[in-house]
């Protein structure tokens, strides 16, 4: 991925994690058939929960597939959409967060999820902020299979 990863442990404007966003987010996804793991907390990333997602939704050249999410209490987030196939990376990404590169929402579109990104508007509420970041992973599967 080109670029920066722009949250480490906090927001730039320093707002902190909100890990009971996290944990709803969490609860929801655990019950998913397409995940086949869901990691709280893990240690390379303990700001984050790393979604895994069932390779049996992808041809055999997509060797794994994840969704990393970081919410913060101010409702900025960065979610993190990563493919790692037999010849290379896939990477796209959804933000909302003060930016020099971008306006606070914004999208670093696939296939390398440059920046700058794409300047946009996410939906208010979180929920349909999820569901839009996973209608779009899911056309995305799909169309694997189209082609």
């Amino acid at each position: 991925m080109n670029g920066e990863d722009e949250h480490s442990s906090d927001s730039p404007r320093g707002a902190p994690i909100d890990f009971d966003r996290l944990d709803t987010i969490r609860e929801r996804f655990v019950a998913d058939d397409r995940f086949t793991r869901i990691e709280n907390q893990p240690a390379f990333a303990p700001e984050r929960l790393v979604c895994v997602y069932d390779v049996r939704l992808y041809p055999e050249r997509v060797r794994a597939a994840r969704l990393d999410v970081v919410w913060f209490e101010n409702d900025d987030f960065s979610l993190h959409y990563h493919e790692d196939h037999e010849t290379g990376e896939f990477d796209h990404r959804w933000d909302r967060h003060p930016s020099d590169h971008n306006t606070r929402d914004h999208v670093h579109p696939g296939p390398d999820a440059p920046t700058p990104g794409d300047d946009t508007t996410h939906p208010a509420d979180w929920r349909d902020v999820l569901s839009e970041v996973v209608s779009e992973i899911e056309d995305r599967q799909r169309a694997f299979w189209r082609s």
